[in-house]
């Protein structure tokens, strides 16, 4: 398996892991959306002989409320092709793409998802930090200090970019 860096030219593959891992088109709408916005912050694909078999997207999210000094980032989202789920991509995409945004200088991230896959990438519940989100949603929505002390003073609620108004509609 590799994985890289987005680059042109991989957007059709990357619609087709999202249209195929989930239920309806809102996550691979969203993609298009934030990457057309340019809030792709740190977008990387999973590659297994030459073909895109999954995706993670990392966007900007701001803290309504005192918050850290340093930036933030979402993990949203995550997709692997249902034949390969289940062999590792999906973590192995989320673990390079927390260390991209480490390596970006991002402060924190922080995901909203299930706690036993996302705590076993040392995600915490972000209500530990202080923090809650525009979702109203508890167990589910985590956090990951990227710099050591980086949500020490943080309180608020944590926003995403407007993209994410497609889960409105």
């Amino acid at each position: 398996m590799n994985i890289r860096s987005e680059r042109a030219g991989d957007e059709a593959g990357i619609r087709a892991v999202h249209l195929a891992a989930f239920p309806s088109a809102m996550e691979a709408e969203l993609v298009d959306r934030l990457r057309a916005a340019g809030r792709a912050v740190v977008s990387l694909v999973a590659e297994i002989d030459g073909a895109i078999v999954g995706h993670v997207l990392f966007s900007p999210v701001a803290i309504a409320g005192p918050g850290p000094t340093g930036a933030g980032l979402g993990l949203a989202p995550l997709a692997v092709l249902p034949a390969f789920q289940g062999r590792g991509v999906g973590s192995a995409l989320a673990r390079e793409g927390i260390e991209a945004c480490r390596g970006a200088g991002c402060a924190f991230a922080v995901v909203l998802g299930a706690p036993e896959y996302y705590g076993r990438l040392g995600f915490k519940k972000a209500s530990l930090f202080g923090l809650g989100n525009e979702y109203a949603a508890d167990e589910e929505f985590m956090a990951l200090e990227l710099a050591q002390g980086a949500l020490k003073d943080a309180r608020g609620v944590v926003t995403y970019s407007p993209e994410f108004g497609v889960f409105a509609a």
